[in-house]
């Protein structure tokens, strides 16, 4: 069950990731995606949400995706696939998967700034959490998970984002590890 909630979540694992790669890869498309406006003079989202990350991150998605798609062919593939991936079509799995992760994150960037919480502040398991309810919530459209997959990759995203962000921290690619 732990490999079939892994890999139902991997393009939202890797569209949450993207956006910090891209920062540091990409120049273009560098403008925040509230284009620096503000709501009762905070800003609306904050300047580290761009319209790059959101590509990068929605890309990255449709691209694991693909590649999901073409390692379903594989027995073992098959058997941990919770999605048949040859009734999806890849581009909008993906782009649910990415698009939803990224919204998700954007939600709590927006309500981070309400509470006049720093961008680079942590807030514990919210930080955890916002892009796999955000990709889950995009993805429902098409494929509604078991409940019993939700909660592990609930779980298993705080896990494995607290030592992903531990490795970009270390690697020098995020400037906190948590």
């Amino acid at each position: 069950m732990i490999l079939q909630a892994l890999f139902l979540m991997l393009p939202a694992y890797f569209a949450n990731m993207a956006p910090i790669f891209a920062r540091n890869k990409l120049t273009f498309f560098d403008v925040p995606v509230d284009f620096n406006k503000k709501l009762f003079g905070q800003p609306i989202f904050g300047e580290n949400k761009t319209i790059r990350g959101f590509l990068a991150g929605t890309v990255a998605s449709i691209v694991i995706v693909i590649i999901q798609k073409l390692l379903f062919q594989f027995s073992f593939i098959k058997s941990i696939s919770l999605i048949n991936y040859d009734q999806q079509n890849f581009f909008i799995l993906g782009f649910l998967f990415g698009f939803g992760a990224l919204f998700g994150d954007l939600v709590k960037s927006f309500l981070k700034r309400r509470f006049r919480i720093a961008p680079s502040k942590s807030v514990k398991i919210i930080d955890q959490l916002d892009y796999v309810v955000g990709s889950l919530f995009f993805v429902s459209i098409i494929y509604i998970p078991p409940i019993s997959i939700i909660i592990l990759a609930l779980v298993m995203s705080i896990v494995l984002t607290i030592i992903i962000n531990h490795l970009a921290y270390y690697a020098k690619l995020r400037n906190e590890r948590w």
